[in-house]
């Protein structure tokens, strides 16, 4: 058992987390949060239109109500993810993910109880998106807790004593500096401490990325989950005897949801204690100021600063016009939403068309009969074929693109290269998809197919799995960045040249910095980390936002390029997504360069 321990404990080392972040925090982001916050969606998605046909009894035009019930879905999204991120920053990450997760279960069972298409499964529907709205902006909103090193007291690691919060006016002009007052020295260990922030700051620089691409993976494996083993599950209900079809669907959901609420339980207890979450909860929620005399809001042990509603979300917005790593952070997540409903949505669409504008499979495609599925069985298996090779191969680039994203982040050099790299794949194969022949992976009848396909499908994926990977790490790192001001780079300046005069001989000069402006106006401990975490205080904000950008992205894609497929060409998606993915490498490249020229 040691044994193990031991293991566990080197295996914990390597993964990018924080020294602050405890085993079971990591465990709980990874196979809690990112793990299930995609599978219940792609469960829904999956069957939903069973519930319609087998359930409900609706035959005809199921496609259109689909249709529906997924656009209002993203219209509520456009309002709750932003809503969930500024909740977040009062109530607390964890409570929201809690609260998400549970109401994905209780969805769940309403989906089943529904008795007609409108109201009753459009408000399920609604009251699910509500709750998968939660779990999926706390991915991202956790990320940086979880990476965030900043900030640790210097008492706090060597278990000495704490350095007075606030630091004299002037130095003891009768008192002798010795080594050992220097040393000690209030104002000296309080630049130390700000400089050792920085340090850390700069050495965990390439954490976002990194768990970024672990993100990926385990997100990427929620999907496998979903269709390994909940879209099974009517089929197996179905087999036991006296179990109609209605009661495995309805079954079916009823487990789905069991499990959802379990997941809810397990992330209430596996994110207990995330720094820089102190204080937080449900009590703030409609707090609008923090005063001084308030000790449950405002205290030396937890430090919490209330700031408005407005406030977040005018700065996580704002944020996008001075930061370059947030702005490429929502630019990419817009691109990353994007590609997701390309991959799984106009691929299919496109097969499926092929085949029916070229005769191959005959019959309506709003005919839900299963002689027409039996016909144009070739379709669906190609269409499979076609979306699993890019989501496994998205899979399997999650890390990479989380590991180049990590070493060039520390380096800070040419640190968005690895997205420039996705997008040059997207465009490629997002543009030459549309242009084959034929979409399949062989030549059937001499109809030009090949296995070039599979190829584009493969470019697809990756440059999807990149854009999500790049642009949350981006989101990190302009999340946990420490804002240089003047005052604190030349504080900077004065910690550099102090360290070096720790001799008896150096005390009169050591004097005469004590005498300078910079260490008389020095801030106190409280005030330095106020500033330095105003960043961190956003990151749900910040996540909402990123969160709102994806759903965006998925209405026009929808909207428009379902348009355009109808009116201009079955191709008009995916140079929509070529585009997407050319002003995404433009950003990246522009941000490289300049800060080359900032450089040099």
């Amino acid at each position: 058992m040691q044994h193990i321990r031991l293991s566990l404990a080197r295996l914990f080392r390597r993964l990018p987390f924080s020294p602050s972040t405890t085993p079971l925090q990591a465990l709980t982001y990874l196979l809690g949060i990112s793990l299930f916050s995609i599978s219940f969606l792609v469960f829904l998605n999956s069957s939903v239109s069973f519930v319609i046909t087998d359930l409900i009894g609706v035959k005809h035009g199921v496609g259109d109500i689909v249709g529906t019930l997924g656009f209002v879905d993203e219209l509520v999204a456009l309002v709750a993810c932003p809503l969930w991120g500024l909740i977040s920053d009062r109530a607390g990450v964890r409570q929201v993910a809690v609260v998400g997760y549970a109401l994905i279960g209780l969805a769940l069972i309403l989906f089943v109880q529904a008795k007609n298409v409108y109201p009753q499964l459009l408000l399920a529907r609604i009251f699910f998106a509500i709750g998968a709205t939660a779990a999926a902006t706390m991915v991202t909103a956790i990320l940086p807790s979880l990476t965030n090193d900043t900030g640790l007291d210097a008492a706090d690691e060597d278990d000495g004593p704490k350095t007075p919060t606030t630091v004299t006016r002037s130095f003891d002009s009768e008192a002798t500096i010795t080594p050992d007052r220097y040393r000690q020295d209030p104002r000296i260990a309080q630049i130390r401490r700000d400089s050792d922030d920085r340090e850390r700051s700069r050495a965990g620089h390439g954490r976002p990325s990194a768990l970024a691409g672990y993100v990926g993976l385990f997100t990427g494996c929620g999907a496998l989950v979903a269709l390994v083993l909940f879209l099974p599950l009517p089929a197996r209900f179905s087999h036991l005897e006296g179990v109609t079809l209605a009661d495995a669907v309805r079954y079916s959901f009823y487990v789905v949801g069991l499990v959802s609420f379990l997941v809810a339980v397990f992330v209430s207890i596996g994110l207990r204690g995330i720094k820089g979450e102190e204080g937080k909860g449900w009590r703030l929620l409609f707090t609008f100021h923090s005063t001084p005399s308030d000790p449950e809001v405002n205290t030396s042990s937890t430090r919490t600063r209330i700031l408005p509603y407005r406030h977040l979300l005018l700065r996580s917005l704002s944020l996008a016009l001075s930061d370059a790593d947030i702005a490429l952070g929502y630019l990419g997540g817009f691109v990353a939403r994007a590609s997701t409903v390309a991959i799984s949505l106009f691929i299919p669409l496109f097969v499926n068309a092929f085949f029916i504008r070229h005769g191959f499979c005959q019959g309506s495609p709003t005919d839900p009969s299963p002689e027409l599925k039996r016909e144009c069985r070739q379709a669906y298996v190609l269409a499979s074929i076609l979306t699993g090779v890019a989501q496994l191969l998205g899979l399997i680039f999650a890390p990479v693109f989380g590991y180049l994203s990590s070493r060039l982040a520390r380096r800070r050099s040419c640190v968005n290269w690895p997205v420039a790299v996705s997008c040059m794949l997207g465009m490629v194969g997002y543009v030459a998809f549309p242009s084959l022949e034929s979409p399949e992976v062989s030549d059937v009848d001499g109809r030009g197919g090949g296995p070039v396909v599979l190829l584009l499908a493969a470019m697809m994926g990756v440059s999807q799995i990149g854009a999500i990977v790049c642009s949350l790490g981006s989101l990190g790192r302009g999340v946990l960045k420490v804002e240089e001001t003047p005052e604190r780079e030349e504080e900077t300046r004065d910690a550099d040249q102090v360290t070096l005069t720790e001799t008896a001989e150096f005390g009169e000069e050591v004097r005469a910095a004590g005498e300078t402006a910079p260490l008389l106006e020095g801030r106190s401990q409280e005030q330095a980390e106020q500033e330095d975490n105003t960043r961190v205080q956003l990151k749900g904000s910040v996540a909402g936002v990123y969160s709102w950008c994806g759903g965006a992205a998925i209405l026009l894609l929808t909207k428009l390029g379902g348009y355009l497929f109808d009116v201009w060409a079955t191709g008009a998606p995916f140079y929509l997504m070529a585009i997407f993915n050319g002003m995404l490498l433009f950003a990246s490249l522009s941000i490289d360069v300049a800060r080359a020229a900032r450089t040099y």
